[in-house]
């Protein structure tokens, strides 16, 4: 008889693309220092500004992920458990993603 045992969910919903974020994030730091390059060189602002804008969505697409990561895994995972977990996961999302929209 062949004993199969559940492989435990990953502790955060984006560890499976955990790599992907973090490939992301080493680009994106490229970027920050080229934009400190191009400050130090005396780049046209217009430019600067232009590369400003670039990581600036860069990081909103990797908050996006996120998002979707978290919801899809910690907020569903905590709705299964209980309602009050489910509603307390939410609300920690919807915090979340007010703090994104105001930044």
């Amino acid at each position: 008889m062949t004993e199969h045992t559940a492989t435990p969910a990953p502790p955060h919903g984006y560890t499976p693309d955990k790599d992907a974020y973090l490939k992301r994030m080493r680009r994106i730091e490229g970027q920050v220092r080229g934009i400190a390059r191009m400050i130090d060189e005396d780049v046209y602002c217009i430019d600067v500004l232009t590369q400003v804008a670039a990581v600036t969505k860069a990081l909103q697409a990797v908050s996006i992920g996120l998002v979707e990561d978290h919801l899809g895994h910690c907020v569903v995972d905590a709705a299964r458990s209980s309602e009050a977990e489910g509603a307390a996961k939410v609300k920690e999302a919807a915090d979340a993603i007010g703090r994104l929209v105001r930044s």
